[in-house]
Parts: structure tokens; C-alpha cells; sequence
């Protein structure tokens, strides 16, 4: 038996899981806001784009291009849309998140954990938000920015970090850093179904506020399920 002590890692989900809504329609409509008000007429593009998603038509990833091109334009400059994305972690730190989640992720931190957020929102904000967790690893999904350093094209640089995607770039980061799930223990909290990979990996999974998919899998896979929704006060 080796003597060497397992690697600790908790993986986090955040839209839903951390977050207590989807993040990318609220970080799209606090840069618009504040950057170009007339694409608030595009809307009802977005509105059929996310039909044709629903149909069938339009996958996920497209979606979000779509969307993102529609909100910010074809291409925008990074330093223009930086100050944006902070201000946005500061709104939703100070008022989106789950407070038992916040407090989960500091107890894991407090007993060795390497926390790990993985999710498929965009590194364009997300870097912020987990920089006010004091979460220093972070994978999301990544933007083309093959114009040069200073701009950002509105399409996906890869797969769309959801599903087996986000689970292949977890094995990805693991391997980049010499951990090995047997050398390791690992939690992971999400509370959508999409990360059953995420979840089947880890040692202990935790289903967190969950989907009513995952609500129905959880105690059929012996996994913990925990609602981080506010108590509401008897009487």
C-alpha cells in the first residue's frame, strides 16, 4: 500500500450548480446594456435561434455563436468587453449565488481540496467570477481569437465544454497535471444531468439543487443530492 496521500479535487459545475440561474443570457444583456442598447432590437433573433435549437435544428454550440454574434457583434476588443465581464462578476457575486454553495466551496478548500471549476460558459467572463471565489482552475469553453490578442471573434475555439466534452477536458487537465483518478479522491457537484460523465468519474458525486432528470438518477446511482436553495422561513 502506498504511503503517498491521494490528490484531493472537487469539481464544480456553476450555471445552476454555484450560480442560482444561467449566466450567459444575463452577461449578454449587462454588456448590451452598457455597450451598444440597439441590439436589445436583435432579441427576437435570438428568441428563433433558440427555437431552432429546441427543434432540433441548431445545435447548442451554434446557438451560443449566435447568440454571441447577434449581442457583441462579429468581433469586439478584448479590452473593451474585460471591464464588462468584471462588473458582471461583481453583480452576480454580490447577489447570484448560492450562498451554500459559496460556503461548500470554501469548506473544500479549508480540507486540501484543489477546486476545479469546469463549465461551458464562456472563459470571457467565468475567469472573473472564479477569481472571486478563489478558484484558480478553471475550464470553459474558449472563443476564437485568431484575429490577434486584442480581439475576439464570436465563435467557439473547440467543443463546447458541456457533456462529454467538459468530461474530456477534465481528463485532459488531469493528465496536464500528473493526476490520476485512482491517485486521487475526487467530489464533483453539478445539478444537470449533461454531467453524468462528470459525476460517474468521481468518487463521491453530488447532485446539487438538481434537474428533475438528475433528481431521478441521483438515488438510483447512490449519489448525494443536496438543494442549496434559501430556506424559507416557517411562520
Amino acid at each position: 500500500m502506498s504511503d503517498v496521500a491521494p490528490s484531493r479535487i472537487a469539481i464544480y459545475d456553476m450555471d445552476r450548480t454555484i450560480t442560482r440561474r444561467a449566466t450567459y443570457s444575463g452577461f449578454l444583456m449587462h454588456v448590451v446594456r452598457r455597450r451598444q442598447r440597439w441590439r436589445v432590437l436583435l432579441t427576437p433573433l435570438v428568441a428563433l435561434a433558440s427555437l431552432l435549437h429546441l427543434t432540433g435544428l441548431v445545435t447548442r454550440a451554434r446557438l451560443k455563436a449566435i447568440t454571441l454574434r447577434l449581442m457583441l457583434g462579429p468581433t469586439f476588443r478584448r479590452d473593451e468587453i474585460a471591464p464588462l465581464a468584471e462588473s458582471y462578476a461583481d453583480k452576480l457575486v454580490a447577489s447570484g449565488l448560492y450562498d451554500e454553495a459559496v460556503e461548500q466551496i470554501a469548506a473544500d478548500k479549508a480540507a486540501g481540496y484543489r477546486v476545479l471549476l469546469a463549465t461551458a460558459s464562456f472563459h470571457l467572463y467565468v475567469d472573473a467570477i472564479a477569481a472571486r471565489l478563489g478558484i484558480d482552475d478553471v475550464l470553459a469553453t474558449q472563443l476564437d481569437e485568431g484575429v490577434g490578442p486584442d480581439h475576439i471573434r464570436a465563435r467557439l475555439a473547440g467543443d463546447n465544454c458541456y457533456g462529454d466534452a467538459k468530461f474530456a477536458r477534465i481528463s485532459g487537465w488531469m493528465d496536464s497535471n500528473a493526476l490520476t483518478r485512482d491517485g486521487s479522491h475526487i467530489r464533483a457537484y453539478s445539478d444537470h444531468v449533461s454531467d453524468q460523465p462528470m459525476l460517474r468519474f468521481a468518487h463521491e458525486a453530488v447532485a446539487t439543487t438538481p434537474s428533475r432528470s438528475l433528481r431521478r438518477l441521483a438515488p438510483k446511482m447512490g449519489w448525494e443530492v443536496v438543494d442549496w436553495r434559501p430556506k424559507r422561513r416557517k411562520g
